[in-house]
């Protein structure tokens, strides 16, 4: 196998072309014979969720060029776009591609920019590599296990940090404009930190809080559940920019377990009153 820091080029240069092709759907354009013609996202639902277009063609690019380079027989691939059932998942793995080349679905339809690409790499059911991409901002962030975290525009790459509050009064904590619900609601109000912030993909929740322009992202399941593509990459991201990201008891989250939904509640933070944010929020639900 490739050492890690190839990979993560790899990676990274897969997430920055990802991320060209998905603007090329967003802003409706594309090349034809030296011209410009529209992009038809085609939007169908699967199990209430849409899927578009470029869906399809970024979660084809990505596998195609990470199995190109890396091939098949040490690596599993996991995409929202061709998972099919549990067995997929291949659970004796060591080493699992995790992705969502279009985190933000939604956000992408309805043109808020708030969408990203996530590429992760697990290992006996932890994120070690991480890209999450967010092409409007024309940013991506990637991370190595024990490495630190950083973000990577066209000019410079930069170590990012999440911030240090005074109190836990004075946290922004992000929230989903879509996937809401009223049990979350309710946990919201009984927080002792009330400014929220409204984004929409979970990379770009995860992206504000590096950038130190909000602090903490709770996901509490319903009916269904996020799955390991949505949370995979952003974790890692986040705890090597010294954040935490675990359910509400502490645990840790793992991914290839055989079942891709992340039930109960997980809280995503910078840390600094992660314990007591998470007994909280479980003695909100409870």
């Amino acid at each position: 196998m490739q050492d890690i820091q190839q990979i993560l080029e790899l990676a990274c240069s897969v997430g920055w072309r990802a991320a060209e092709i998905l603007r090329s759907y967003y802003n409706q354009k594309g090349d034809a014979c030296g011209g410009l013609r529209l992009r038809n996202l085609d939007v169908q639902y699967k199990q209430d969720d849409p899927v578009t277009a470029a869906d399809l063609a970024v979660s084809q690019f990505i596998l195609e060029n990470l199995q190109a380079v890396l091939g098949t027989e040490d690596f599993v691939y996991i995409s929202e776009e061709t998972y099919q059932s549990q067995s997929d998942s291949q659970g004796n793995s060591e080493w699992v591609w995790i992705i969502d080349p279009l985190d933000g679905t939604r956000d992408f339809i309805e043109k808020t920019g708030e969408y990203a690409v996530h590429i992760a790499l697990v290992k006996e059911r932890h994120p070690v590599l991480a890209v999450v991409a967010v092409p409007e901002a024309e940013k991506l962030y990637y991370a190595l296990k024990g490495g630190g975290a950083f973000v990577e525009t066209r000019a410079r790459t930069v170590p990012v940090k999440v911030a240090s509050r005074e109190r836990i009064e004075d946290l922004t904590v992000v929230v989903s404009r879509s996937h809401r619900n009223a049990t979350l609601d309710n946990l919201l109000q009984k927080l002792p930190c009330q400014q929220q912030k409204a984004i929409g993909s979970v990379g770009c929740k995860i992206a504000a809080i590096v950038e130190q322009r909000a602090d903490v992202y709770i996901s509490l399941s319903g009916k269904s559940a996020p799955k390991d593509w949505d949370m995979a990459a952003p974790e890692l991201i986040l705890t090597e920019a010294g954040g935490q990201f675990t359910h509400f008891d502490g645990t840790p989250l793992q991914y290839n377990t055989g079942d891709i939904n992340q039930w109960g509640g997980i809280l995503a933070s910078n840390s600094q009153f992660h314990e007591e944010l998470c007994h909280q929020a479980q003695k909100a639900i409870s």
